[in-house]
């Protein structure tokens, strides 16, 4: 028996009549039986690659010969765009079968989901964050609503492995289990990762359930046109992509919203058209963009890592980099949105406009050539996860044991290496500052736990990340999108001067606007178009350089990189000129590098390691330190054979450095209230010095005088 027989009939019908296909894709084809017979699974395949349909198609079939009735599917996304991208498709997939699909987030009205809470459609499209609103509000019957529950599908389910969200969004599938009464069943989709049998037994984490892969030949693409150029700043870059490929369809990535924006405004001052794509514009402004492109001609679109994802924009003809991603899989994942018609490749076109970005692309095609992807892992001791679903399962089941507690967080506790006792002593931290509330051996929500979590109907228990200060900027009744609070105080208005009475104009959606008033209660700032140049301004946080990353830069420095094939000529002359400022390197060994007053330190390590580093050498000799990925710079003349012993001693397996109780980052990691100073040390620890495989020993240095 074939794939497509094991389906059911009808749904056989429908694909072969209703939507008018020849045949499965490979990757369909793969997956139908581990899906029928029950396993967890994660399936690998390019974006528009057929991932959808390959795990939808065995659930319908199932759907149809169980006769499976309520809400029995459950589609999660980490964006809402996504959910929104797909809810048209799905809802004609599964409307041939007279199924019925809803998408619940935060733009859906009380209205749309007071019907879905009466009435639950069959397959439900979501985030993790709307599904755990849904799980403690008093209007939700959770029993009601899951109790039909027979499997999720998590897409772009390396988004998640990798962060806290991850850790999140297992608590709340292991809830909705327990809601079911069943071992539900898990798909996760994925285009690509470096590590997917790991993450298959990740998502697996509390399911009895086998794991399987389905990886099909060709999801990297072989055929490609890559080529990475030098042109020194954004505007020049504009004069390229302006110049270039004119008739055809192009999307942009760059690695910042600003940078976008300027791009956009550059792109537009030479008359092209160019739509703009970010998480800082309203959902109505990307849908428009983005629908707009979609439907329109030759253009171009100017987008964050957000449309990395695979939100349907259209067939794009080519893909240019500003500068480079963070990651090879960044990098594969833009570039295959490229080469999906026949008689095209996948293709990417690199600009380099700054020295940092064109040596992290060099490195980044050192990586790909040699067919390294990095692994996609979350965090280790997400204490603060941990906190959260307590808190969050104190909410939603008022009055439960501490029985009941530690049952509905076995399966996280195991997922996540963290100890049974971890839970006591953090649910007594709990009782003791008033978060949860004890009486007769039954735990509630306490008055701490009101006042600090129980702002809009406990939103913020339901947010795993710590919303910025952003202010709503509207235009007459449209909403265009957010800015940092900071845009409004950095505008350069001297009190008194000329400079004073000049028009404050922000840059948004790729147009100046200028700010007629600002409702700073409300955090809304009201403006109007305006023909003049525009300044904004957003926080984020760069992530980590990896070791594998790293060691790719030395390559490049050393001229050592597999790649050099796919520069261009100035890309090749900067290079070299970077590379002669670094002969210094001779082999695998760090170096250290002494000036008069002060010391460099190029280990090529990465993030993790080098923040380890200057962590310990901050707090042993009490002077500033820098560092980055590749080097750390320290004001000292210290002598150097001291420096190199406390080194090593920092170095030393299973020794890392104590935490300053004020590091930023402890301060702002969500629900830090909510941990025992000791638990919150640990969970900053596993955030800032990464895994242990990150961490190389760094011994024989290389000493050098400047």
């Amino acid at each position: 028996m074939t794939s497509f027989e094991r389906l059911h009939p009808d749904l056989r019908h429908h694909i072969a009549n209703s939507l008018g296909w020849k045949g499965l894709r490979e990757v369909q084809k793969l997956t139908i039986p581990p899906v029928a017979e029950g396993a967890n699974v994660v399936i690998l395949a390019p974006t528009a690659g057929g991932k959808t349909e390959a795990a939808f198609f065995p659930l319908l079939s199932q759907m149809r010969t169980e006769g499976w009735e309520g809400l029995s599917v459950i589609y999660l996304s980490p964006i809402k765009a996504l959910l929104n991208n797909q809810f048209e498709r799905l809802e004609h997939i599964f409307g041939l079968m007279g199924y019925r699909v809803g998408v619940w987030h935060g733009d859906i009205g009380d209205s749309k989901r007071r019907r879905m809470r009466e009435n639950p459609p069959h397959l439900l499209l979501t985030t993790p964050e709307s599904l755990e609103a849904m799980l403690i509000s008093t209007r939700t019957s959770g029993a009601r609503m899951f109790g039909d529950l027979r499997a999720v599908v998590i897409d772009e389910v390396h988004a998640f492995a990798g962060d806290d969200r991850g850790w999140h969004l297992l608590g709340v599938l292991n809830r909705l289990s327990a809601y079911a009464g069943r071992d539900v069943q898990r798909l996760g989709l994925s285009a690509t990762v470096g590590n997917p049998e790991e993450i298959a037994a990740w998502l697996g984490s509390g399911s009895r359930r086998p794991s399987r892969t389905i990886d099909p030949p060709g999801r990297v693409p072989r055929q490609t046109e890559v080529q990475l150029d030098w042109v020194g700043n954004l505007a020049n870059a504009a004069r390229i992509i302006a110049l270039m490929h004119p008739g055809e369809r192009r999307l942009v990535f760059c690695d910042s919203r600003i940078q976008t924006e300027k791009l956009a405004r550059e792109l537009r001052a030479r008359g092209v058209v160019t739509h703009v794509s970010h998480s800082s514009l309203s959902a109505d402004e990307r849908r428009r963009t983005e629908a707009a492109f979609a439907e329109g001609g030759p253009g171009v679109i100017v987008a964050t890592s957000a449309l990395e994802l695979g939100i349907d924009i259209g067939s794009l003809d080519r893909v240019i980099q500003i500068d480079a991603p963070f990651s090879v899989a960044s990098f594969l994942q833009r570039m295959g949105r490229t080469g999906r018609r026949p008689g095209t490749v996948a293709n990417m076109l690199i600009l380099a406009c700054t020295d940092e970005g064109l040596l992290r692309a060099a490195a980044i095609l050192d990586l790909w050539k040699r067919d390294q992807i990095e692994p996609a892992r979350a965090p280790g001791a997400p204490l603060h996860i941990l906190a959260q679903q307590v808190m969050a399962l104190a909410l939603e089941r008022p009055g439960l044991t501490l029985t009941e507690i530690i049952d509905g967080t076995a399966a996280f506790l195991k997922a996540a290496g963290l100890s049974l006792e971890d839970l006591r002593a953090l649910v007594s931290h709990l009782v003791d500052h008033d978060f949860l509330f004890f009486d007769t051996g039954r735990f509630a929500v306490g008055r701490a736990g009101e006042d600090t979590l129980g702002h809009r109907h406990f939103m913020e228990l339901v947010s795993v990340f710590t919303t910025p200060p952003v202010f709503k900027v509207m235009a007459h009744r449209r909403e265009i999108g957010e800015v940092h609070q900071s845009t409004f105080l950095h505008q350069d208005h001297d009190e008194g001067s000329e400079r004073d009475r000049r028009p404050m104009v922000i840059l948004l959606a790729g147009q100046s606007w200028r700010v007629k008033d600002i409702d700073w209660s409300r955090k809304i700032a009201y403006v109007e178009r305006f023909d003049a140049p525009g300044k904004t301004r957003w926080r984020g946080a760069g992530q980590p350089m990896s070791r594998a990353l790293a060691r790719a830069h030395r390559r490049v420095l050393r001229e050592q990189a597999l790649g050099q094939d796919l520069w261009s000529q100035r890309a090749r002359t900067a290079l070299e000129g970077h590379a002669a400022a670094f002969t210094f390197l001779d082999d695998e060994r760090p170096v250290l590098f002494q000036h008069q007053d002060a010391i460099e330190l190029w280990t090529f390590a990465g993030g993790f390691a080098n923040e380890r580093l200057a962590s310990g050498l901050h707090a042993r000799l009490g002077v500033p330190v820098r560092a980055d990925g590749l080097h750390i710079k320290l004001k000292s003349n210290l002598d150097t054979n001291v420096l190199l012993e406390h080194i090593a001693e920092i170095c030393a397996p299973d020794t890392l450095p104590p935490l300053d109780p004020d590091h930023p980052l402890l301060r702002h990691l969500k629900f830090n209230e909510l941990l025992p100073p000791e638990q919150l040390a640990r969970a900053g620890r596993a955030r800032i010095y990464g895994p242990s495989e990150e961490h190389p020993r760094l011994e024989r240095w290389r000493v050098v005088v400047g």
